[in-house]
């Protein structure tokens, strides 16, 4: 019976992703650049969408990397925003949506689990809800789990938590 365990997540903390958008509001105020560029960022926690909007496509681009600084400052993994079309909003400015993914979705988790599998690690994965538990005898093992998961590429940035040990 396994009595270790961990559990694998990716999570945005919707507090840190405000701290950046008023931060990089302060800097984009103080821009000469953007000075007078109708540049905001509005966060949509319900959604979990950041709305990006400026005069034009340099302007919307200088702010989408002020505030991908400020998030990653901040300890926000930028690789868990998905980044939308650029559209053409009311009186001639720009607007874009990124959008925020926390948890993990049912495709990743499976290739999550299948890399353990086939990894023939002495640890077993269940997908529970948006989140992936694994468990195994020892903490070495699980150790090598982590490392593992560390070298793959999922698309989305991944946190380990809940080590617990028996």
């Amino acid at each position: 019976m396994p009595d270790n365990s961990f559990d694998v997540v990716s999570q945005i903390e919707l507090p840190e992703v405000n701290n950046a958008i008023q931060q990089a509001m302060k800097e984009i105020t103080t821009r000469y650049d953007l000075k007078d560029s109708k540049s905001k960022i509005e966060l949509n926690e319900k959604d979990k969408k950041l709305t990006l909007t400026s005069a034009d496509d340099f302007k919307l681009k200088a702010i989408t990397e002020i505030l991908n600084q400020k998030l990653v400052k901040r300890g926000v993994p930028i690789r868990n925003l998905e980044y939308g079309v650029i559209n053409s909003a009311s009186g001639s400015t720009v607007k874009q949506e990124i959008t925020l993914i926390s948890g993990i979705a049912t495709e990743k988790a499976k290739e999550i689990t299948k890399l353990i599998k086939d990894s023939k690690l002495k640890v077993q994965a269940a997908i529970q809800g948006d989140l992936v538990r694994i468990s195994g005898k020892d903490r070495d093992t699980l150790q090598q789990a982590i490392a593992l998961l560390r070298g793959g590429d999922f698309g989305i940035e991944l946190q380990f938590i809940n080590f617990r040990t028996n």
